[in-house]
C-alpha cells in the first residue's frame, strides 16, 4: 500500500478515539473513512468532529461488519469498552475470513484485554489472519519520553553501564465513563485501566533501542492494591449519582490505588526495576503523568503538568467545569496548567503516524497484541499479589485462568 492513503474505521466514538481523531491533523498519508459506536449519536459526533477537523468525510456504520464490508476502509482503530473486547474481535475475524470486507491491519486500544484468558483469545483470533496488529500504548510514544530515552541511550548507557530502574505513573480524579467504575465491565480498577501504561512505558524506557521487548524477563511481581478515596460514603453517593445508580461502590468496589514492584533480567543477567503507581484518587490541577529512568551516572524524568504554558485566573472569573486547559482538569481557577497540544504530548500523534506508516508499508508495528498480552500477564500477576500479600514468581501458576477478585465483585477493600 505504499504511496496509498490509509483509509481509519473507528470502532468505539469515546475519549479515546476522539483524541485518536484530534492526532490526525499531524499524520500524513491517512484519512477516517468509517466510524461505529453501539451509540449512534456518538458516532455522529466523531464523525462531524473528524469533517471539522478535515481529516476525513466518514461513513456511520451500523456495526463492525459494516465497517470492515466499506471499501474506503482499510484498518480499523478499536476502542470499545473491554467487555466487548472479545467480540469485536469475533466478529472483524469473521468478517475478513468470510470475504465480507478486506483490511491491512487492526490497531486496539490499550488494555488488550479484561484477563490473560481474553488476551490470548484475541491474539490467537487476529494471527489465524494474515492482518497486521498494533497496541496502541500511546505513552511509549510521548516526545518528551522519546527523545528522553534516546539521549540517555546514545549518551550515557555506552559509557556508565544500562539503566536499571524505571518509574512510572499516571494519576487523576477518576475517569468520564460509567463502565470504567466498574470491575466487571473494565476488568478491575486503576490497576487494570492505568498501570497498563505505567509498566509499557517503563519497559520501554528500560529496553535498549532496536532491541524485542522480550531482552528483558520478568522474573517476580510484588503490588498493592487500595480503595483511597471513592469507597468513602460521601464519594460512593457521589459516583452513584453520577452513573444514575450504575455504580455502586458500596456494593461492588473497584481499587481507586495501585503501586506495583516488577524486577527483570536483562542481557547478561543484569538485574532491572520498574516502580510504577496508578491512582483514580489523585486531586491536583489534572491528569498527570510521570516517567523517570536511573542508571549508574545518569537520571531523566518527565512530567506532563510541568508545562511550558500556565494561565492565572482570580476567583472573580468564574465559569463552567470542563477539561478546555488539560484532560481531567479539576479546577477553574488561580495558577493552572495548560497543556498546548494535548494529542501530541501524550504521544497519540507520533503513535497514529507510527501505526499507519507500518500499516501501509506491510509491517508489524513496534507494538503488537503480543505486547499487549505480555501487559497483561503482568497486570494479572499484580492482581494475584495484591490477593494473596506476596510476591510472585514469574511466570505465575494458573494466571491464564486468573479472574481479580475486583473483575468478579468479590472484592472488598481493608
Amino acid at each position: 500500500m505504499a504511496g496509498r492513503t490509509l483509509g481509519i474505521g473507528f470502532i468505539g466514538a469515546g475519549l479515546m478515539n476522539r483524541f485518536h481523531a484530534a492526532s490526525l491533523t499531524g499524520v500524513r498519508d491517512c484519512e477516517v473513512a468509517g466510524v461505529f459506536s453501539p451509540t449512534r449519536a456518538n458516532a455522529d459526533l466523531l464523525a462531524a468532529m473528524a469533517r471539522d477537523l478535515r481529516v476525513g468525510e466518514p461513513r456511520v456504520h451500523a456495526s463492525v461488519t459494516g465497517l470492515v464490508a466499506d471499501p474506503a476502509v482499510d484498518a480499523l482503530w478499536g476502542a470499545c469498552t473491554n467487555d466487548t473486547r472479545v467480540a469485536v474481535v469475533e466478529e472483524i475475524v469473521d468478517a475478513v475470513t468470510s470475504g465480507k470486507g478486506a483490511l491491512t491491519g487492526v490497531a486496539i486500544e490499550k488494555p488488550l484485554a479484561r484477563n490473560v484468558a481474553e488476551a490470548r483469545r484475541i491474539l490467537a483470533l487476529i494471527e489465524s489472519t494474515p492482518l497486521l496488529h498494533g497496541y496502541l500504548e500511546n505513552q511509549v510514544f510521548e516526545p518528551a519520553v522519546t527523545r528522553g530515552k534516546e539521549i540517555i541511550w546514545r549518551r550515557a548507557v555506552p559509557i556508565a553501564g544500562r539503566p536499571y530502574l524505571a518509574r512510572a505513573a499516571e494519576e487523576h480524579s477518576g475517569p468520564h465513563m460509567p463502565w470504567f467504575w466498574s470491575g466487571e465491565r473494565q476488568g478491575g480498577g486503576v490497576l487494570n485501566d492505568m498501570l497498563c501504561h505505567s509498566y509499557e512505558v517503563a519497559r520501554f524506557l528500560l529496553t535498549a533501542p532496536g532491541a524485542p521487548r522480550e531482552e528483558l524477563r520478568v522474573e517476580s511481581v510484588n503490588a498493592q492494591i487500595a480503595s483511597l478515596k471513592w469507597t468513602r460514603d460521601e464519594y460512593a453517593g457521589m459516583l452513584a449519582d453520577m452513573s444514575g445508580g450504575a455504580v455502586d461502590y458500596r456494593r461492588a468496589p473497584a481499587e481507586d490505588f495501585a503501586r506495583a514492584a516488577v524486577e527483570l533480567r536483562g542481557p547478561g543477567g543484569q538485574r532491572a526495576l520498574v516502580e510504577a503507581t496508578t491512582s483514580w484518587s489523585f486531586v491536583g490541577p489534572a491528569l498527570r503523568l510521570r516517567a523517570e529512568l536511573l542508571g549508574p551516572e545518569y537520571a531523566m524524568q518527565v512530567d506532563s503538568l510541568d508545562t511550558d504554558l500556565t494561565v492565572f485566573l482570580s476567583r472573580r472569573v468564574r465559569g463552567d467545569a470542563g477539561e478546555d486547559l488539560v484532560e481531567k482538569q479539576n479546577a477553574e481557577q488561580g495558577l493552572m496548567p495548560v497543556i498546548a497540544d494535548e494529542p501530541g504530548a501524550y504521544g497519540y500523534t507520533a503513535e497514529n503516524r507510527h501505526m499507519v506508516r507500518a500499516f501501509l508499508e506491510g509491517r508489524m508495528p513496534d507494538e503488537t497484541w503480543r505486547d499487549g498480552l505480555a501487559v497483561t500477564e503482568v497486570l494479572m500477576a499484580c492482581y494475584k499479589s495484591a490477593e494473596e500479600g506476596r510476591t510472585l514468581s514469574f511466570p505465575v501458576d494458573g494466571i491464564e485462568d486468573f479472574v481479580p477478585a475486583v473483575a468478579r465483585g468479590a472484592w472488598r477493600p481493608a
